[in-house]
């Protein structure tokens, strides 16, 4: 009686989580004649359709609403505001430790028109998404937020420009409980960094063989994962072995950009970056090109400052050109104009089109490799509204305009600042911005020094590997000896610090480590194993003292959509 109490309870745990609600990652960017059905039918909003009348819904501040209906469609606008805030809410209740994903489709009465959601509670104000509604059409608004405590809010959008409508239709609030939310990132990961494999073992006559012992080593994972590096690395054979023996890609502190490379003008030095490219092609490491310019007016070098408009442009030119033809088919991507959401040196000097002009010549001297924008506060920091996925989107559709045949990349700094990290903004902004279609990038992940530093690093990096859209990895945590820039994973004897013990436990996770197994009476086992580059070790007892090595990829799902990979090995 107690095993089949016990078989109970196991299916019935099993089958709690499998039950448990998805993820929806979809986000459009495309604005669009008829909003789309709010997804998870509207979650914890009543009337979320808004086809029951203004049921559920209310004014907020001194706006007046109105029901309305156009071809079919029907919603609730916002009009004689006067203030941001003016506009339409409804009631909701939050539950404290709840993970809330938000979606909502926008319109209003100009062009590109900035609408905030935002949910007050008795202590603060949350913000919960933003986006860019346009008069014609109809635009998605995705975002989300942690509940701080256990009460009744308001959920409300609102616009600076106080002389528009504010249209609202299709909103969505679900929530999901910690637990949920970490089902989905097991789920994705399954999905997206993983394969189901079928491996068969025979003799010299193709007849199977049981109880063969396999085992399966990964020498190199599929997923890029890596962490920044610097000069210090270049004659230090502790740092180097460290390094090597965990990342398969890095991008350079500071050895790559301009104030490195001409530190004096018309005096090239690319002593280091020479020697640190060399050292990551050595270990087979891939390296992210950062960064040909940075538009922050306090990173230029020296005599940048004083050059009159006529010669800023060929100075700059030179140095793209520079850059970029040592190194073109090198690197995995560039980071072109750095950080220009948030800042503007050269466009204020040059003009507004300086950023896809040096896209474009990028793109010529290095044809074949991805150009990406990088920022910061992209999915970090909800409060910084310059680097929002909309205002992202948007610089994106500039470039693209520009000139639509450059291969861009989205690049995420992701330096969080103090406080929990919000995980549903995060995932919801890379939904946003991966419907652009882009690889997206983590490219200088780390947290900033605070009680909970360690255990946010590991919830941040969890999350961006888990999302199906991410391509890879990098974290701003390279070793100095005078201290890191945020963070370290190793002391000065290249002994794991608390984070770096967060990186070997989740490469172990992620498939860095070997497993044995035991051939089924077929010859067979099934397994699911990360993408990647493995070593296959066979032994049988038929076979004594006798060991036969395979090298095997498992890759992703092929043009064929075939979810299981079969791989045959002969002893």
């Amino acid at each position: 009686m107690s095993v089949v109490l016990l078989l109970c309870l196991i299916l019935l745990a099993g089958g709690f989580e499998a039950e448990a609600l998805s993820y929806d990652y979809r986000a459009s960017v495309e604005c669009l004649a008829h909003p789309e059905k709010p997804l998870y039918n509207g979650g914890i909003i009543q009337n979320p359709e808004l086809n029951d009348g203004l049921q559920g819904w209310t004014a907020f501040g001194d706006a007046i609403i109105e029901h309305r209906e156009s071809l079919g469609n029907k919603f609730v606008v916002a009009h004689s505001r006067k203030q941001p805030h003016d506009s339409v809410s409804q009631k909701i209740y939050l539950r404290k430790g709840l993970h809330y994903t938000l979606s909502a489709w926008i319109r209003s009465t100009e062009e590109n028109v900035a609408v905030t959601a935002l949910v007050i509670t008795s202590k603060a104000y949350k913000f919960g998404g933003a986006i860019y509604a346009h008069s014609n059409c109809w635009s998605m608004l995705k975002g989300g937020l942690i509940a701080d405590t256990t009460e009744e809010a308001h959920l409300y959008f609102e616009s600076n420009n106080t002389c528009v409508e504010i249209w609202i239709d299709n909103v969505s609030l679900q929530p999901f409980t910690e637990k949920q939310w970490m089902s989905h990132q097991r789920q994705s990961i399954e999905k997206a960094r993983k394969r189901k494999v079928a491996i068969q073992a025979v003799d010299e006559q193709g007849n199977s063989l049981s109880n063969a012992s396999i085992s399966v080593t990964l020498n190199r994972g599929g997923f890029p994962f890596g962490c920044s590096i610097n000069k210090n690395i270049l004659n230090n054979k502790g740092y180097q072995d460290w390094f090597a023996s965990r990342f398969t890609v890095t991008a350079f502190e500071n050895e790559m950009k301009w104030y490195t490379n001409e530190y004096e003008q018309g005096k090239d030095n690319y002593y280091e970056a020479d020697g640190m490219l060399q050292f990551a092609k050595s270990h087979n490491i891939d390296v992210r090109g950062h960064n040909i310019i940075w538009d922050d007016p306090k990173y230029q070098p020296k005599f940048v400052y004083s050059l009159p408009q006529n010669q800023l442009y060929p100075a700059v030119y030179k140095r793209v050109n520079s850059v970029v033809q040592r190194y073109k088919g090198q690197v995995i991507g560039w980071d072109v104009v750095n950080e220009n959401l948030h800042f503007s040196y050269f466009e204020n000097k040059l003009g507004n089109d300086f950023t896809p002009k040096i896209f474009t010549q990028v793109h010529d001297i290095d044809p074949q490799t991805t150009l990406f924008l990088n920022e910061y506060n992209t999915i970090e920091d909800s409060r910084d509204g310059a680097s929002s996925p909309p205002k992202y989107n948007q610089k994106i559709k500039e470039i693209q305009n520009y000139n639509k045949n450059i291969p861009l990349g989205i690049g995420l700094e992701a330096h969080f600042p103090n406080g929990s990290p919000n995980l549903p903004y995060m995932r919801a902004s890379i939904d946003a911005l991966a419907a652009t279609g882009f690889p997206v990038w983590i490219t200088e992940i780390d947290v900033e020094s605070q009680n909970n530093q360690v255990w946010y690093y590991e919830q941040v990096l969890r999350e961006a590997h888990s999302h199906p859209n991410v391509k890879g990895i990098v974290t701003w945590t390279g070793w100095n000896p005078q201290g890191c820039y945020k963070m370290c994973l190793v002391d000065n004897n290249f002994k794991n610090l608390p984070a770096g013990d967060v990186v070997d436990k989740l490469l172990r996770e992620w498939g860095n480590r070997k497993v044995t197994l035991t051939t089924n009476q077929n010859g067979f086992f099934e397994t699911s194993l990360f993408h990647g580059d493995y070593e296959l070790e066979i032994t049988h007892p038929t076979k004594k003292n006798y060991t036969l090595t395979h090298k095997v990829q498992v890759h992703s799902k092929d043009e064929f959509k075939k979810t299981r990979q079969f791989i045959q090995l002969s002893i």
